[in-house]
């Protein structure tokens, strides 16, 4: 995934794509994976803060520059730039902190949603609001990620409530679709429980969803008749996980104004808070609003 370049300097590859900008999940666990790997292993990523500054291009690598901002005692900070065509296109800073106990509390995790095995995949459930060509790309696009619908607070949704008008709910997991519903792909993906890669991929996966959130109540204006983009992400590691096991993502937005939304997300695992998110995005209209 990452080249070596030099100490600190690290070369990303692109994948084979249709999509005209790099998706944004890729860059932030490439700018993740590439701190880490300044970063004593005992230590894991515990917060992140990013900005999307250009749109990716797909057709050629992105280059990752590690700052070193910290080594003290506990924590290790590093900021990443990340660079194409010599001009930067996202950036973030992170935190990292070895194990450590200490104080805990959680919010319980949602009681009323269905189990993965009963949830469509997510690119299913979107061929009704998406051109079943945009629907087909995604699914091709993110194959390698199982994402299955469990709701949103859309008018006749299982969530739906006047009060709370921006709620959307899915199961994800890394690992390629083509086993059965319920059949858990853990064990074939050989990553040791607590490695820095299993926060990576959640990374990467955090970003898929969330600005979605804060479109749920605005179904009148088609996905195609807007322009959509992450602006800026942030994120905090609570608790152990495996990304290759069911997550819940627990999606809501409590604000969209001035052509922008925002989204929290909480993500759980066998009903533990594992993760939480946050997410700004570009949510322009390129068609005049009813």
């Amino acid at each position: 995934m990452l080249e070596t370049i030099e100490d600190g300097l690290y070369r990303g590859k692109q994948p084979s794509t249709v999509m005209q900008r790099v998706f944004g999940g890729q860059v932030l666990g490439q700018s993740l994976l590439a701190a880490s790997l300044t970063v004593d292993p005992g230590r894991l990523v515990h917060s992140f803060h990013a900005y999307f500054l250009l749109p990716g291009d797909p057709s050629v690598p992105i280059v990752y520059d590690v700052d070193n901002l910290r080594d003290g005692r506990s924590f290790s900070a590093r900021r990443v730039a990340a660079r194409q065509h010599g001009k930067h296109i996202f950036y973030l800073t992170a935190s990292y902190q070895g194990d450590e106990p200490g104080l805990s509390h959680q919010d319980v995790a949602p009681a009323d949603v269905p189990p993965p095995e009963d949830c469509p995949p997510l690119a299913d459930s979107l061929a009704g609001v998406m051109r079943s060509d945009v629907a087909a790309a995604m699914a091709e696009e993110f194959g390698a990620m199982d994402f299955r619908f469990a709701g949103s607070s859309a008018p006749g949704g299982r969530y739906h409530d006047p009060a709370h008008p921006a709620i959307a709910r899915v199961w994800m997991r890394a690992g390629a679709t083509s086993g059965r519903a319920g059949e858990d792909p853990a064990d074939e993906h050989g990553i040791p429980d607590g490695h820095m890669l299993h926060r990576c991929l959640l990374a990467y996966m955090s970003d898929l969803t969330l600005l979605h959130a804060s479109l749920v109540p605005h179904m009148t204006v088609r996905p195609e008749d807007m322009v959509r983009a992450s602006l800026d992400h942030a994120m905090w590691f609570h608790r152990p996980f495996r990304a290759d096991r069911w997550l819940l993502y627990d999606q809501v937005s409590p604000s969209a104004s001035g052509a922008r939304g925002l989204s929290f997300g909480r993500i759980y695992q066998d009903g533990v808070l594992v993760a939480s998110a946050v997410q700004e995005g570009l949510i322009r209209p390129t068609v005049a609003l009813p």
